[in-house]
């Protein structure tokens, strides 16, 4: 068993620890949990940090538990929120819970002996519960002095706060404790903003059965310039490829300022200490080749989603950035090639009118907009700044025809060493 306490804290993973948990890890394998709400379809960037938590665990020899919340995601977790959160249907809910259990199925050996992965619901234990039970049983054990001195509660005391999120951290609570009684569980992980959630379960545990369990918190990860982590400005990034393309994944890591570089290769890969203080001794040597950064998105982008994936990405990025060829351009999956363009100007154009091959002057001055005017498309052409597909077109008397086509549907246009185009023929 390595030292899980102390690779989290070299890592600057560590936010809170209450007494006794670096102990208790080494005194005996331990089963430690974090629970994840499926409200969305999706985990994004920001819930890879518990789950590098967890592999960490894992690694360090101890058993790592993941809580799909069927039961808690139906309510709502009131941490970090200004105001009450929709509620979502039971149907909604347990169509996003599959699709998180896929994804969490990715990070976590499930079959390696006493510390496999575990994964559970808590709406198992919870569908069957009274709520004569659940008051007599779990409510009694804890004041409301005690639930309202909570962080997550007093901060919404102004604009209001429900009995159903009010009621989240017994809920919560009483997973710990359900786990700590029929898994042995005796850690909760999570987020800094969920640790008074986790101490109400060691609270709950404590009164209730005289038993012991133990918490530890990871801080909330910021960017250097003081806005949300894992937003782009698109918005979050997903682990979900049809909702973040892993180009738009590769691309967030790949743009991480040298100080969240430094930051984020810690926190969300695997290599050692002596392996990034080498990574940046080099970065320092020669900053604008980002080896830092370039490390950072190889290392997340292959095990988040795959190798051809990065390998498909680094293409994407040199076709829009630098050396990309005609040739891989073609090679770019359909996807990526959308993914690559998303967000550039888009024209469409008649598939008829290809038949017989439209003059270059009048595809991007007539058929688009590109040029304004046939006048500027020549100046251009003839100054050798307009490419078809990264192939420099070098006669105004060319024509564009079906053999142009990207996928049998796409043309894309470069104006200038920066101005792309979407052409879609349908």
């Amino acid at each position: 068993m390595s030292n899980f306490i102390e690779e989290l804290k070299w890592r600057g993973m560590i936010q809170d620890i209450m007494p006794g948990t670096e102990e208790q890890l080494k005194k005996e394998m331990t089963a430690g949990y974090v629970g994840f709400d499926p409200t969305s379809d999706s985990l994004h960037i920001g819930n890879l940090v518990p789950i590098m938590m967890l592999k960490h665990l894992q690694l360090a020899g101890h058993k790592p538990i993941v809580l799909v919340g069927g039961a808690t995601g139906m309510i709502g977790d009131p941490s970090g929120k200004s105001e009450e959160r929709n509620l979502l249907s039971e149907e909604i809910l347990r169509y996003n819970e599959g699709c998180i259990k896929v994804q969490l199925g990715k990070f976590l050996d499930y079959d390696c002996g006493a510390n496999s992965a575990e994964m559970v619901n808590n709406y198992d234990w919870f569908k069957g519960m009274f709520v004569l039970d659940f008051f007599r049983d779990i409510g009694k054990h804890l004041t409301v002095n005690y639930m309202m001195a909570k962080d997550s509660v007093r901060k919404r005391l102004e604009t209001g706060i429900s009995f159903t999120e009010f009621a989240y951290q017994l809920i919560q609570g009483y997973d710990f404790y359900w786990l700590n009684k029929n898994k042995n569980c005796k850690i909760q992980m999570g987020a800094s903003d969920q640790w008074g959630n986790i101490v109400t379960g060691t609270e709950l545990i404590r009164r209730k059965d005289g038993g012991e369990a133990f918490a530890l918190t990871c801080p909330l990860i910021t960017k250097a310039d003081g806005s949300k982590f894992g937003k782009s400005e698109s918005g979050n990034i997903w682990l979900d490829p049809k909702k973040t393309s892993p180009y738009q994944f590769y691309q967030f890591w790949l743009n991480a300022s040298d100080e969240d570089a430094g930051k984020y290769i810690r926190i969300f890969t695997f290599l050692s200490k002596d392996e990034i203080e080498a990574l940046e001794n080099k970065h320092k040597e020669a900053p604008h080749l980002r080896v830092l950064q370039k490390e950072l998105a190889k290392d997340v982008t292959i095990r988040v989603h795959s190798e051809s994936d990065y390998n498909n990405a680094i293409i994407a990025s040199e076709i829009l950035f630098g050396s990309g060829t005609a040739d891989s351009l073609k090679s770019l999956p359909e996807d990526y090639l959308l993914s690559v363009f998303d967000g550039v100007p888009r024209f469409i154009v008649n598939r008829k009118d290809m038949i017989e091959g439209i003059p270059v002057i009048d595809f991007v001055a007539e058929k688009t907009t590109i040029f304004p005017s046939k006048g500027d498309a020549r100046k251009m052409i003839q100054g050798g700044g307009v490419s078809i597909n990264k192939i420099k077109v070098e006669s105004i008397e060319k024509m564009i025809s079906s053999e142009d086509l990207l996928k049998d549907t796409y043309i894309i246009v470069q104006k200038g060493k920066k101005n792309y185009f979407l052409i879609t023929v349908s």
